[in-house]
């Protein structure tokens, strides 16, 4: 006898963004984490300017549009930084 798993979303379902942290919400209920610091222009932007976030890529990305960026959950659950930190470190 099998156990079905649920099926994984992966889908963005919100974004909230602290002074050091950026938390992903999925659409199968799981949170990402990871270092504000890892994205600059996050990290440097107001919080008004983190807080004007839109979907994209089919709901996989997440779009920041004045500051232009762009994230994926793909990257984000890989634990990839930007390539601006990964410059620098």
């Amino acid at each position: 006898m099998g156990i079905l798993a649920p099926s994984a979303d992966e889908r963005v379902k919100n974004v909230e963004i602290t002074d050091d942290v950026i938390s992903v919400s999925l659409m199968d209920g799981r949170v990402i984490s990871a270092p504000l610091v890892w994205f600059p222009r996050l990290l440097n932007a107001s919080q008004a300017d983190r807080q004007k976030w839109q979907t994209c890529a089919a709901g996989y990305g997440i779009h920041w549009e004045t500051l232009d960026e762009d994230l994926s959950t793909e990257g984000l659950l890989r634990g990839a930084p930007s390539f601006e930190y990964q410059e620098k470190h």
